[in-house]
């Protein structure tokens, strides 16, 4: 046993030498590798050196393609001054308003007249009101807002459709829009089909839920 103590310490110090000799070995490879890589020049910096150098000789730097596209032909290049004349111009958010004819208030006194006999003649059996029309009825945005009382006394309390049937029994489908209390698409298309000017008036009658008939009192009437 005596014996065997100074063989394990003798075994344990070599073993401890063979790992510093390692390491130490291993030390010396890395930092060898280490100051060949800071040695060795980049390829991106070299490729960047290389662009560099030729953009300042006023050469073209040919561009990387692929396998997959290099039979295609080269695209034209552009400068900055040139992709100007491609950008969109800005639309003009003014209306033209040269066009637009206005009634003249005896005119359009005089159809309100003529609509507010026709709802008499009509009688009370179903709901009704008369509109007389404005430029922001029959042209530019086609918007027909309705009476607030009347649509909240007889029209539905959501977005629906509602249909207009004219005086020779044509329908045309539109949209009511609740919160707005209001006729929105397809009004449009009413307005420009009967050719509705400003100083027109309409008599609205509630013939069912969701259906309007329409009566029209036209403004060239007037001068008849």
């Amino acid at each position: 046993m005596a014996g065997a103590i100074p063989y394990e310490e003798q075994r344990r110090r070599q073993v401890e030498e063979n790992k510093r000799k390692l390491e130490e070995l291993r030390l010396h490879h890395l930092s060898a590798a280490v100051r060949e890589a800071a040695a060795k020049p980049s390829p991106a910096k070299s490729l960047k050196r290389k662009s560099r150098a030729q953009g300042e000789a006023g050469q073209d730097v040919p561009l990387r393609r692929s396998g997959r596209v290099a039979s295609l032909p080269e695209q034209p290049k552009y400068r900055y001054e040139d992709s100007l004349a491609f950008e969109k111009k800005p639309r003009s958010t003014r209306k033209d308003l040269t066009n637009r004819v206005y009634a003249t208030d005896e005119a359009r006194d005089y159809t309100i007249t003529k609509a507010e006999e026709l709802q008499d003649k009509l009688g009370s059996d179903y709901p009704i009101f008369v509109k007389p029309m404005t430029q922001s009825h029959v042209t530019g945005g086609f918007w027909l807002g309705l009476p607030t009382q009347f649509c909240r006394k007889y029209l539905p309390k959501r977005d629906e459709r509602i249909i207009l049937v004219d005086e020779e029994d044509d329908e045309s489908e539109t949209l009511y829009l609740a919160l707005k209390r209001g006729l929105s698409a397809g009004w449009r298309g009413f307005a420009i089909d009967h050719k509705l000017v400003d100083g027109d008036c309409l008599v609205f009658q509630l013939i069912e839920r969701t259906k309007f008939k329409v009566y029209i009192i036209r403004e060239s009437s007037y001068y008849e």
